[in-house]
């Protein structure tokens, strides 16, 4: 019977477990205690004086961009390489991405594009870590201060990453992390909003909240308290007054135990990753068919995932029969990520075409994401790149 690797799989314990009953068994489930912890601790994790949860990465995108009053007409400068939430929460309040072309080496934006592309409509620039390799951030954030503009920081896929001692998630006038179950640390489902502003944590926090008063916390239930809700509230203080267009994002008290859990363990999970991903850089250092990940200097990669590239001289037709090829041999493997601007409503919306961004196509089209997961051993990795290798071997013969 064959060995299934999995792609990702989280790393959940007793711990959280354990957490998370203690939660079901409380009776609070939404809006507690347990949600400011986990806000306190990842905020912590990001040098940021706030932490605002919501239930998706995605969420906390549009709601910062809902914060910093970008709208119809505006344009953000982002990369056409990501997963599609960073695009789509341009779109979600009316504005247009302005995508920039990558750098080949760091896979993140080119600050000289960037910079090239501020135009009058310019309100914001939207920076993703991609893979969270902070390479560039602090860049970004001296063209937004020199310009003007936010800098709306993507870390979802780099909670605990740095460069030069700073923290991803303190470059941006505001960033947003995400848990989903094959990031550094999972909720399930779920996101986090940082900033150092205390306007735009109190606006994210109304309008996760169904547009709930700027500084609404639930009332703590006492006799005069009762009795003023019976009333009909305050206010400032009533649970039915709504003073903004909001939505429900809030994150649940289980998913915030969860983690809360999972940032205690938090160096334990990132030595694991951090020993997957060596032992994939050793097996695989000097293989010409491959492209490794670039670690730059003076960062700390907490890895999201490990993405390995083909070299240029493959096509995209050659990339896809090897990750069909590792499947087949029950190994977990994916294309990471498509151009966002070649996916299908973009071409349709916006009439984006193959050729624009030269580097982040090339890039997308050779790119294999190999299974990365805490519990992944020695030999499991061997597994995978003996793999790879001979469905590298087998695209070699066709080409004879």
């Amino acid at each position: 019977m064959s060995h299934e690797i999995s792609l990702s799989r989280p790393d959940i314990t007793k711990i959280e477990e354990d957490a998370v009953l203690q939660v079901l068994r409380s009776g609070r489930l939404s809006i507690g205690p347990v949600v400011e912890r986990f806000e306190a601790m990842v905020a912590a994790k990001a040098n940021c004086r706030h932490g605002v949860a919501v239930n998706s990465g995605t969420c906390g995108l549009h709601l910062c961009m809902q914060a910093l009053n970008i709208g119809p007409g505006d344009e953000v400068i982002t990369t056409p390489f990501s997963f599609i939430a960073s695009s789509n929460a341009i779109l979600m309040v009316g504005a247009t991405p302005k995508f920039v072309d990558i750098c080949p080496r760091t896979l993140n934006m080119d600050p000289a594009k960037v910079e090239a592309a501020i135009g009058p409509r310019t309100k914001a620039i939207l920076a993703v870590e991609t893979f969270g390799n902070p390479a560039h951030m602090d860049q970004y954030a001296n063209i937004g201060a020199r310009h003007e503009l936010p800098v709306i920081e993507d870390c979802c896929e780099a909670l605990g990453c740095s460069l030069r001692g700073r923290p991803a998630g303190h470059f941006g006038r505001v960033g947003v992390f995400g848990f989903y179950p094959n990031k550094q640390i999972t909720t399930g489902e779920g996101g986090m909003i940082v900033t150092d502003d205390d306007r735009i944590a109190e606006m994210c926090r109304s309008l996760r909240n169904q547009g709930r008063p700027m500084g609404w916390r639930p009332p703590v239930a006492t006799s005069e308290t009762r009795a003023e809700n019976a009333a009909g509230g305050t206010a400032t203080g009533s649970w039915l007054r709504h003073e903004r267009l909001g939505y429900n994002y809030r994150l649940s008290e289980v998913n915030a135990a969860l983690g809360v859990a999972q940032m205690t363990r938090f160096d334990e999970l990132v030595a694991k990753r951090q020993r997957v991903a060596r032992m994939y850089m050793e097996r695989l250092s000097g293989h010409n068919d491959l492209v490794l990940p670039t670690i730059e200097p003076e960062t700390v990669n907490t890895w999201f995932v490990f993405v390995v590239r083909l070299a240029p001289t493959y096509t995209v037709d050659e990339r896809d029969r090897i990750i069909r090829g590792l499947r087949t041999h029950d190994i977990g493997a994916s294309d990471y990520f498509p151009c966002i601007h070649l996916q299908p409503f973009y071409r349709e919306q916006f009439g984006f075409r193959a050729g624009q961004f030269p580097i982040a196509e090339s890039v997308s089209n050779r790119t294999i994401a190999l299974p990365f997961h805490n519990d992944l051993s020695e030999h499991d990795v061997e597994i995978v790149c003996q793999t790879v290798e001979l469905m590298i071997s087998r695209e070699n013969l066709r080409k004879r």
